[in-house]
């Protein structure tokens, strides 16, 4: 049943490849025109500009932090995580040597988004048709990586961050554009890698110039391939804590710009490759700006639900946010180690409505901003919304998109009467916001 679903990209830095204890409350004004949207977060106001693309729906997502819910999923599916962590990486004394951030607040600056883990500035994951912004200083994170230079700054050496993330990204049955993230950080002091090695180690190379694929210039050969091993160790022993010695894995060499060098780990489950995972050795420029320039360290990050989902056999990204008891109920009094299967509540029938249209000649058209728009007009109700068809005009060089909204209700039948409804006030609005025209 979990079948092809895991078509599953990796969340770590999927946006980088080439290609506190408070509840956060966050209210959306709009004053009088688009540059004038006011966005209050945790009763702070963030005058709105030309960067200004997050929504009420959106915003209303903050605060709920699914992950420290008890009984949730993802809940249970975070402690495995942190008693991993806890368990694996203990001091003299005993005590873990991890700490563990949860509550961390979404909201971010696009310095520690991107530029303090050297994003360059033309990426694509900077546009706005990416991320989403409160403002042109200020957005909603797109990875909790946006926290490890101001956490590393504060003398941290050790620490997994958890929390929601936000990305404008396409609707189907394994992407939201809100998730959860966790991400690790480990670096080590020349006599913590002595101790790993057992004998005297250079961290930095003087040849400046032995810079190769598999190395930063400025870390030793001797450095660079303990703590890969180092990291490669760690990450498969929590793999296979969480899903059984059993478990089949393999390294596929990547590209982040943070970390070189840089990898993702797959799991086969139920036959099926997954991309659990991406990590590496991180940048020395990213440790020296955040005051560890004489250290040298790893990070990992991945995503809860895309892991969580088939630890479960949960089958759509939706359910972590159903508000059924039929759902929560399930998961309560698990006990710490347990594993349960979902048992579907019911199986309501999908209704599935086209809309096709010209793409406008005035402005770019973004699918992206037509994603969220069905999103913010059919919530919930929408399961996947895909292009299956694509036509150019042979005389006006006028382009056509055709795209197929599937609605499904998780809690009960739809009448084809309501899905009408919601498609068409998704028409009008496509219409007067987006400037299409349909067809």
């Amino acid at each position: 049943m979990f079948k092809q679903q895991f078509n599953i990209r990796v969340f770590f830095f999927r946006h980088f490849k080439t290609r506190s204890s408070y509840k956060i409350k966050a209210t959306y004004s709009n004053i009088s025109c688009a540059a004038s949207k006011s966005v209050v977060v945790d009763g702070k106001s963030y005058i709105g500009d030309e960067y200004t693309n997050v929504t009420p729906k959106i915003l209303s997502f903050i605060g709920i932090n699914n992950h420290n819910r008890k009984d949730h999923p993802l809940n249970l599916f975070k402690q495995r995580l942190v008693d991993f962590f806890y368990d694996h990486f203990r001091g003299r004394t005993g005590n873990p040597i991890f700490s563990i951030y949860d509550k961390i607040s979404p909201v971010v600056t696009t310095n520690e988004n991107f530029d303090s883990l050297l994003v360059p500035k033309d990426h694509p994951s900077r546009n706005k048709t990416d991320s989403y912004y409160l403002n042109k200083t200020h957005m909603l994170r797109a990875h909790c990586t946006a926290h490890q230079s101001e956490l590393i700054k504060m003398g941290l050496d050790n620490f997994v961050i958890f929390g929601d993330v936000y990305r404008r990204d396409e609707i189907d049955a394994t992407h939201y554009p809100v998730f959860h993230q966790a991400d690790g950080v480990h670096i080590f002091t020349p006599n913590e890698l002595e101790l790993i090695h057992g004998s005297n180690v250079n961290i930095f190379d003087n040849d400046k110039n032995n810079s190769n694929n598999e190395k930063q210039e400025v870390y030793s050969i001797e450095a660079n391939d303990i703590v890969t091993n180092h990291l490669k160790k760690t990450l498969v022993a929590m793999i296979k804590k969480v899903f059984g010695e059993e478990i089949e894995y393999r390294w596929i060499s990547e590209y982040f710009p943070f970390t070189h060098p840089s990898f993702e780990l797959e799991i086969n489950y139920n036959g099926q490759w997954i991309e659990a995972l991406g990590c590496g050795v991180i940048r020395h420029e990213i440790l020296k700006n955040a005051g560890a320039g004489n250290r040298i360290g790893w990070a990992f990050g991945l995503g809860l639900e895309r892991l969580a989902m088939p630890f479960y056999s949960i089958p759509d990204i939706r359910l972590f946010w159903s508000k059924d008891s039929g759902f929560l109920n399930q998961f309560q009094n698990l006990p710490k180690d347990g594993r349960m299967k979902y048992k579907p509540i019911s199986i309501y029938p999908q209704c599935i409505n086209d809309i096709s249209f010209w793409l406008p000649k005035e402005k770019p058209f973004c699918p992206n901003d037509f994603y969220e728009l069905v999103g913010n007009y059919g919530g919930q109700l929408v399961e996947q919304v895909k292009l299956i068809d694509q036509f150019t005009h042979p005389k006006t060089g006028n382009v056509s998109h055709c795209y197929r909204i599937v609605y499904r209700h998780l809690e009960k039948t739809l009448s084809q009467a309501e899905v009408n409804e919601v498609h068409k006030l998704i028409e009008i609005n496509a219409t007067q916001i987006l400037g299409i025209k349909l067809r």
